[in-house]
């Protein structure tokens, strides 16, 4: 079945390149670019596969020599085939892993949500610790982020921050990091020294296109009302504040960072066009994973997935086991290796569901 899909994928690699050489196509910039994603989306497959019939064709050369009267060149040729084997065996396993479906999802931006849980002031301040983590990450990758709205503390902490990311496979990178995240260190205010160990928890939302959640503007509860917290002269002042309610699910949402009523209101709706998205989508794994027990990544935010252990300056991952002893340039951004190594982990699962139910369907 494997090559049946790898044949198909270089027959479609072939087609698309002839596409992008008929000059009409090249003159509507929509479909050209559409046919060039694709193209690069395929030239890895199509690459490692025709790598993998050069090993194939250089194996069968090899085993021909062994027919040879001279001992040398028999010696060569099995030492030749040894080696052209473990390339074949690396080989299959790219190709495997290239053929697992592509979330859709991996190039968007996404929607971060940051919030406060259990701990009080000091899960405010983590808080606040842990957009600073993602914004020089993001910063460090050239990805633009903006902040939608967020509802500070008087001692510097976050009760809430949501905020866009911006830029290509942003959506890849942070998707892994929806759930509770445990911090235990001893707080400032925090006379006796005793460790204390608090909470906050991150959701990842991809951004939801108009064209995948449409909204009908009669079952919005739209809310205006004055801009309340620390800000500038308009707060108090004016109802530039606005509260969005979608009356079918129940979901609220409220932005006030801006002057404008109107930024305000368009910065909502991306909010909770994206929350209506991650509805569908959760809904839809909640059924699938009912169908099919053995789900893997599906995004449940309920669970504990990170602790960060200040006196110990480590870092621990608990879904996958990793620990790292670098608490401080983790909390400045340097998170690849975490992303990295959560990515290889849930790969591998997908693989290994495929190939169970490869067996399994055989």
């Amino acid at each position: 079945m494997m090559f049946q899909k790898l044949n198909g994928v270089e027959e479609r690699f072939q087609e698309i390149e002839k596409i992008l050489s008929d000059p009409e196509i090249v003159k509507d910039q929509v479909s050209y670019q559409k046919y060039v994603r694709e193209h690069a989306d395929l030239n890895k497959i199509v690459t490692a596969y025709r790598s993998y019939n050069q090993t194939l064709a250089g194996i069968q050369e090899s085993r021909e020599l062994l027919q040879d009267g001279d001992p040398e060149i028999k010696d060569l040729a099995r030492e030749e085939i040894a080696a052209l084997e473990q390339q074949k065996e690396k080989l299959e396993q790219e190709l495997r892993k290239l053929l697992l479906p592509r979330d859709p999802n991996d190039d968007k931006n996404v929607l971060l949500e940051i919030r406060a849980g259990t701990g009080g002031e000091e899960a405010a301040l983590f808080a606040g610790d842990l957009f600073r983590m993602y914004s020089r990450f993001a910063e460090n990758r050239n990805w633009k982020m903006e902040v939608l709205t967020h509802h500070p503390t008087g001692v510097g902490g976050l009760k809430e921050i949501i905020a866009m990311v911006n830029g290509k496979g942003v959506y890849s990178a942070f998707k892994y990091e929806s759930g509770t995240h445990r911090v235990q260190r001893v707080p400032t205010t925090e006379a006796q020294g005793r460790i204390h160990t608090s909470a906050v928890t991150v959701a990842v939302l991809p951004e939801a296109e108009e064209v995948e959640v449409e909204i009908d503007p009669n079952e919005l509860k739209i809310d205006v009302y004055r801009s309340t917290g620390p800000g500038g002269q308009s707060v108090n002042t004016t109802d530039s504040a606005v509260r969005i309610t979608h009356l079918p699910t129940g979901l609220v949402v409220t932005c006030q960072d801006e002057k404008s009523q109107l930024k305000n209101k368009n910065k909502a709706l991306k909010v909770l066009r994206a929350r209506l998205l991650d509805k569908i989508t959760t809904e839809q794994n909640e059924k699938r994973s009912r169908e099919r027990k053995n789900q893997v990544g599906s995004g449940d935010r309920s669970g504990r997935i990170r602790t960060y252990n200040f006196p110990q300056g480590r870092v621990t991952d608990h879904r996958i086991g990793l620990t790292l002893y670098k608490l401080e340039s983790i909390l400045q951004g340097d998170i690849e290796e975490i992303l990295q190594e959560l990515a290889t982990y849930y790969q591998s699962q997908a693989l290994q569901n495929a190939e169970d139910g490869s067996l399994q369907g055989s």
